[in-house]
């Protein structure tokens, strides 16, 4: 076969190169994987912030059940940040600055719970939304700041901070002057949260029950067992 001939002749066999090795195979796996666990961290930050944002605000109404699922949500939210920032994080930290990111996630997803929970139950509870809601955000932006690895935390005192406060005062004594004005209108409330009729007691509904005695005038009024009711007129409702 001359050199033309084999120059002409197609290919037909792959080389070492073209063949996708099982380095190829092992990272396609493990981005497919990554993607799933970053899925489950972005998830896990908003589903403890949730969570702790409900029990913040209805903690007054049963403090026994709404501890527990503020303590769910913590977990939660710090199980997402061990994911987050350790194992799927390319710079892996050193023992001191993850103690300080687990602390300061902790801090952020109480800050984020106060503030989402007050905004959303804010004619629930406009008393305590109105607090919650600045507590909420001086909070979280501090939380923020020390969570964050490049940005120094005397930023907190700078234009940033100055920034924040400013909002926070605002907030607390403008949402103060609305839950005022909330409080005084009748009927104010949300979704209705502690309120309702009250059922009547055991007692109370068995003497409601209970036939009056004899000679009473639900006794009289009432006809007897397989006795029609009396008529007191014609059917057509004229008394002649």
């Amino acid at each position: 076969m001359s050199t033309s001939q084999l120059a002409e002749r197609p290919a037909t066999l792959e080389g070492p190169a073209q063949r996708p090795g099982r380095a190829a195979l092992r990272k396609a796996r493990s981005r497919k994987t990554a993607l799933l666990a970053r899925y489950v961290g972005y998830v896990g930050y908003f589903v403890g912030a949730g969570l702790i944002s409900g029990a913040v605000v209805h903690h007054p109404l049963d403090p026994t059940r709404y501890t527990r699922i503020a303590g769910y949500g913590v977990l939660v939210f710090l199980a997402a940040t061990v994911l987050n920032e350790f194992v799927l994080a390319r710079h892996k930290l050193a023992l001191p600055r993850m103690l300080v990111v687990m602390g300061a996630s902790l801090l952020l997803s109480f800050g984020i719970g106060m503030l989402s929970g007050g905004l959303q139950h804010f004619e629930d509870f406009p008393a305590r939304a109105a607090v919650l809601i600045p507590a909420g955000i001086a909070l979280s932006f501090l939380a923020f700041v020390i969570k964050d690895e490049g940005t120094s935390w005397r930023r907190v005192f700078g234009l940033a901070g100055l920034s924040v406060l400013v909002v926070v005062l605002i907030s607390f004594f403008g949402l103060h002057q609305l839950a005022s004005t909330l409080s005084e209108q009748p009927g104010a409330g949300g979704h209705g949260h502690g309120s309702g009729t009250e059922p009547q007691p055991e007692e109370q509904q068995s003497q409601l029950d209970r036939p009056g005695p004899a000679g009473s005038p639900e006794a009289s009024t009432s006809p007897a067992a397989g006795e029609a009711p009396t008529e007191t007129g014609s059917e057509d409702g004229h008394n002649h």
